[in-house]
């Protein structure tokens, strides 16, 4: 319990709230406020600060429903983006204006303001309870994979006394749909000049659009999608797409509907007269989502018009994803049950976190022909028609254990080595959020047509970090995370900055954008590769030893030049040139046959093919030939070690947390290496020069 001011005191419990359990934070408006992300089961984002505030969409920060800007910025934005509630109590002259969480009303009444989030993250809850009026107004946002997001509102007369409300209730800053995220942050009073809001009279349904796709050409751009907003629970409201009116009710005045708004941020109100009895609540949701074509908007439009039961159809929907969000951390052991619950919800949380990053197995060691004829076709196309005739004899479904089987009879390389690294994860997403911009996420579960999509992305330390914890509960596949792992290495024996299913991604100079930099990204290396080393050899004791001379691994092919170690002696700091004719090849390359085109060839073109031992000796020499005695690992690359270097804010150093696990590393491997079956293994010419240096 901290005590924070002579006035308040916050505190934190484990509470029951409508049949779940939720974790309450008691005064929460006396803390500083702060940021939370609310998870989904499906593809929605929502980022909210604890006075209100927030951004959300679905998939991307392109498909926005409020804007999406910095987390700062965000919180600044609690009054005019997102949630606002206004109610006036009373009839006639008696009445008294309520604008629950609100700074305008500061001290006016006598409140107090808490904050629920749900045991699963996936449900946040903000309450006032007015002490003067004897009312209390809570509002929450949930996530629907077929609505879109619900904001559930409720009003509870705990006066004693009946009491009339006039309410106005609803969304600031809706986004049209087609803004890009650059555009709305450089130039958004541009944006505001091509917002069209229209409202639907007869269903009370919101559309918010682009009057035309803005871009600086001299030809027509229809806007052909749009945002939407309607509402359920309240009978015969009126409605606002707009906040201008917001002042006239203020001021007890009336307010007309709005069919029509141009040249205005959006909103969506509903605004109804209602009369509470002693203990009784009213409830009502609104529901706002993005990305509607013609025709889904003529479906929605039916749905409303057709359906009496649609409030309770999006709480059930609601409660699906709750389920179905409990399945995808369940399958990667995320449920536990202890004398702590704290622990048990920390645990949730945990693993919650690490596989929207790393993925989950889409149906454990099941593997769907599709999925993996598109991944093969997607890495090398040339491949993919040699093979096309044992593709089309696939079962539909088949284990990961018959992938292997299969891939061991094969006699074409470059098809054992896609089967032996292919992960059929689901789920994952890059690292990116409104704290750092730069990184910009995309969640990728569904295609346009709705159809499942297995995907997964991140950046190097973070993929491989959340796939340690993620072979414990699936150490069938650590084998395939080692090859993923591999394979994405180069010849000079340092790794890419991020994996994709598709492949792999390096940076490149962007002269317009002051974050671009180029170097290899070399921290934690050792330790992740060990890692899952490790529980490979623990769950199948001498597999190592058998890949050991089988030439199933490839190098990638980034567009980096580690310069001369003269030139490094003259600026050690500037130690990696970028080859921009290496880059084109490459991507043309990529574009030509697939993801394999970034791969390191020999001089005949063909895919240059190792065995393990190569691609462990080049990681190994990569370090070792910067260590520096007494001191660590140089990391000469242009990018720090994180550990070491708390956050680049050391900026170039030795590494003492790459030393230490290079030792646990030797260690391991001269194990292997003493009870290996073969006394010689082929490995490169230059890499033996490499090791004879």
């Amino acid at each position: 319990m901290i005590a924070t001011d002579l006035v308040k005191e916050i505190s934190i419990q484990q509470v029951t709230l409508d049949g779940e359990v939720y974790f309450k934070i008691s005064n929460s408006d006396a803390m500083r406020p702060f940021f939370m992300s609310i998870v989904s089961d499906a593809n929605h984002w929502l980022f909210i600060s604890s006075n209100g505030g927030l951004t959300a969409g679905r998939k991307d920060s392109e498909q926005a429903l409020f804007p999406y800007t910095t987390d700062d910025k965000i919180t600044e934005s609690a009054e005019i983006t997102g949630s606002k509630s206004l109610f006036r109590i009373g009839a006639g002259s008696e009445q008294r204006l309520w604008e629950p969480f609100s700074e305008r009303f500061d001290g006016l009444y006598q409140v107090r303001r808490n904050l629920y989030k749900s045991l699963y993250g996936n449900k946040i809850i903000f309450e006032e309870i007015n002490e003067d009026l004897g009312l209390t107004f809570r509002y929450a946002w949930n996530t629907s994979d077929q609505y879109g997001f619900v904001k559930q509102s409720h009003l509870i007369n705990h006066s004693g006394a009946p009491v009339q409300v006039d309410l106005l209730d609803g969304l600031q800053n809706i986004m049209p749909f087609g803004v890009p995220t650059d555009l709305q942050m450089r130039s958004s009073n541009l944006v505001d000049a091509y917002k069209k809001s229209e409202l639907d009279p007869t269903t009370g349904l919101g559309i918010f659009a682009l009057s035309a796709i803005i871009v600086d050409k001299a030809e027509p751009s229809e806007a052909l999608k749009a945002n939407v907003a309607w509402s359920a629970g309240l009978e015969k409201p009126t409605y606002l797409l707009s906040s201008r009116q917001l002042p006239f009710f203020r001021k007890g005045k009336d307010t007309d509907q709005e069919l029509d708004v141009r040249g205005e941020k959006g909103a969506y109100f509903v605004r109804t007269q209602i009369t509470l009895s002693a203990d009784q609540e009213q409830s009502w949701i609104i529901v706002a989502d993005v990305n509607k074509d013609h025709a889904a908007l003529a479906r929605l439009q039916q749905e409303l018009a057709a359906q009496a039961t649609l409030a309770s159809q999006v709480r059930a929907d609601i409660d699906r994803g709750t389920q179905r969000l409990l399945q995808l951390t369940g399958a990667a052991d995320g449920l536990q049950h202890s004398a702590d619950p704290l622990q048990d919800a920390r645990h949730f949380s945990n693993t919650l976190f690490n596989i929207m990053r790393g993925g989950i197995f889409d149906h454990h060691y099941q593997i769907e022909r599709d999925d993996f004829t598109n991944y093969l076709a997607k890495a090398n196309r040339d491949v993919s028609r040699e093979v096309a005739l044992l593709l089309r004899e696939l079962p539909p479904r088949f284990t990961q254990h018959y992938l292997q089987r299969l891939a061991a009879k094969s006699d074409h390389p470059d098809f054992q080595r896609l089967a032996l690294e292919y992960l059929p994860l689901k789920f994952s997403r890059r690292h990116g959020d409104p704290s750092r911009p730069w990184n910009k996420f995309s969640i990728n579960t569904r295609a346009e047509d709705g159809s499942k999509i297995l995907d997964y992305e991140g950046n190097w330390r973070d993929i491989f970090q959340n796939w340690e914890a993620l072979a414990l509960s699936y150490p069938g596949f650590i084998e395939s995370m080692i090859h993923k792992f591999l394979n994405a290495t180069t010849f000079d024996g340092y790794n890419p900055y991020r994996v994709t299913k598709d492949g792999f991604d390096w940076e490149t100079i962007e002269p317009d954008d002051p974050w671009s930099y180029i170097g290899y990204w070399g921290d934690h290396q050792i330790i992740y590769l060990l890692k899952l080393l490790e529980l490979l050899e623990k769950h199948r004791p001498g597999s190592l030893g058998n890949l050991l001379r089988q030439e199933l691994f490839v190098y990638a092919n980034v567009p980096y030049r580690i310069k001369a170690f003269s030139d490094i002696l003259e600026n050690p700091k500037d130690t990696i040139d970028f080859d921009q004719e290496s880059d084109q090849r490459i991507r043309a390359k990529r574009e030509e046959i697939g993801a394999d085109g970034a791969l390191l060839t020999d001089q005949s073109g063909a895919i240059y093919h190792v065995n393990l031992l190569e691609k462990i000796l080049a990681t190994l020499l990569a370090k070792l030939s910067n260590f520096v005695p007494e001191g660590g690992i140089w990391m000469n690359t242009q990018r720090p070690e994180w550990n070491d270097a708390n956050n680049a804010l050391v900026g170039n150093g030795v590494s003492m947390v790459t030393l230490y696990y290079l030792r646990r590393f030797l260690t391991f491997w001269q194990k292997q290496i003493e009870s290996a079956t073969p006394e010689t293994i082929a490995i490169s010419g230059e890499l033996h020069d490499f090791f004879s240096g």
